[in-house]
């Protein structure tokens, strides 16, 4: 069963990150089963316990495909078909003959596998919700890593997403380069960047 989430499609800054995870169930230990036992929904859990549950999911998996896709091919292709073809390539490289690919929330385009997508699956199913964990995490470190690069807009606390904060920084200092100027939000309406 391979499951496949991102992280980062409501956010005002930065990449889209989508993972997809390959579980062989029968073939997982009882302590695999054990220490995966808290999967759920990335957003869900705290900053510490999704960093806990990474390598967890990274030993148990039999395959995992993370991709990310940058602010500017998300402006020019726009989220939602970024996100779908995101969602679809890691899924087509962990996917296997026999096997069933699982998308959280909305179909995605064929991957050569049999498919399902799964309303709330992030929350109902270990393969998609490791994969929330796995898309999240890494988008995270990596807007962790933007704040040396981008100060001010405090990316390493809110990771891109349209806090207070972040919306006060765009409002002092405007946008940076990894700030998507398509994303049509209410924060950049309300702050005249729209």
């Amino acid at each position: 069963m391979a499951g496949a989430d991102e992280a980062g499609r409501g956010c005002l800054a930065g990449p889209l990150v989508a993972a997809a995870v390959l579980f062989d169930y029968e073939s997982l230990s009882l302590s695999d089963r054990r220490s995966l036992s808290a999967l759920n929904d990335s957003k869900q859990h705290s900053l510490e316990m999704r960093e806990l549950l990474y390598p967890r999911v990274l030993r148990a998996a039999a395959r995992v495909s993370v991709t990310s896709r940058c602010v500017r091919g998300i402006d020019e292709r726009g989220l939602h078909k970024t996100n779908l073809a995101a969602l679809s390539d890691c899924l087509r490289r962990v996917g296997v003959d026999g096997g069933i690919c699982l998308s959280d929330g909305f179909p995605v385009p064929p991957t050569g596998f049999e498919q399902r997508h799964v309303v709330g699956g992030d929350a109902t199913s270990a393969a998609i919700a490791a994969a929330s964990v796995i898309a999240k995490v890494t988008r995270d470190r990596f807007m962790q890593r933007m704040e040396q690069q981008y100060p001010g807009w405090e990316f390493g606390a809110h990771v891109g997403y349209s806090t207070p904060e972040h919306r006060a920084a765009i409002e002092k200092l405007g946008v940076s380069p990894l700030h998507r100027m398509s994303f049509q939000s209410m924060a950049y309406q309300q702050l005249a960047l729209s």
